[in-house]
C-alpha cells in the first residue's frame, strides 16, 4: 500500500471510524485508487439498524476524492483547502447493502474538471471486479465566515 490509514487521516478531516478508507493503492495527478474493509465493520458509523446501505458508497468515493485533493496539494508543496460535497449526479448502485460484500471495496476517483477544492470527480466503488456503485460528485470550497468587529 502506498499510503496507509494514518497518512489518510492527516489529509482529510475524517478521523477515527469516520475515516472509511484503509489505504491508497495508486494515485497520479488525475486519479486515485483506494481500498477498504470498513464496510464489514459492525461499528461502521454509517450503519443504520445494523446494515450499511449501498448509498453510503458515495461517501467512500467522496473521501477518496478528498484524499486525492490532499495528495495533489501536498505534491505542490501546499495544503488542500477545505471543501464539501456539493452535488451528487448520475448516481447508480447495483447492490442494496455494502455489508454483504465479502471482498475489500476498491474505490476509484477520477478528476474530470477543476482543481483544488472546486472540482468534479467520477467515482466508482467495486469489489472483486464487480461494479457496486458509480456517480459524479462536485466538490466546492467551504465558505469562509468573516467575523464582524
Amino acid at each position: 500500500m502506498l499510503i496507509d490509514k494514518t497518512q489518510i487521516q492527516a489529509l482529510i478531516p475524517h478521523t477515527g471510524a469516520m475515516c472509511l478508507l484503509d489505504g491508497v493503492t495508486a494515485w497520479d495527478e488525475a486519479s486515485i485508487q483506494c481500498i477498504t474493509g470498513a464496510h464489514r465493520n459492525p461499528a461502521n458509523p454509517l450503519r443504520r439498524q445494523g446494515r450499511l446501505s449501498a448509498i453510503t458508497a458515495f461517501e467512500y468515493g467522496a473521501q477518496a476524492a478528498a484524499v486525492h485533493g490532499g495528495l495533489c496539494a501536498s505534491a505542490a508543496g501546499e495544503t488542500a483547502a477545505p471543501g464539501y460535497l456539493a452535488a451528487l449526479r448520475d448516481a447508480h448502485w447495483f447492490v442494496a447493502e455494502l455489508d454483504e460484500i465479502a471482498a475489500p471495496l476498491e474505490i476509484t476517483a477520477r478528476r474530470l474538471l477543476g482543481e483544488a477544492a472546486q472540482c468534479i470527480y467520477a467515482i466508482q466503488v467495486c469489489a472483486a471486479g464487480r461494479l457496486l456503485a458509480e456517480a459524479r460528485i462536485t466538490i466546492m470550497p467551504q465558505p469562509t465566515v468573516e467575523k464582524s468587529s
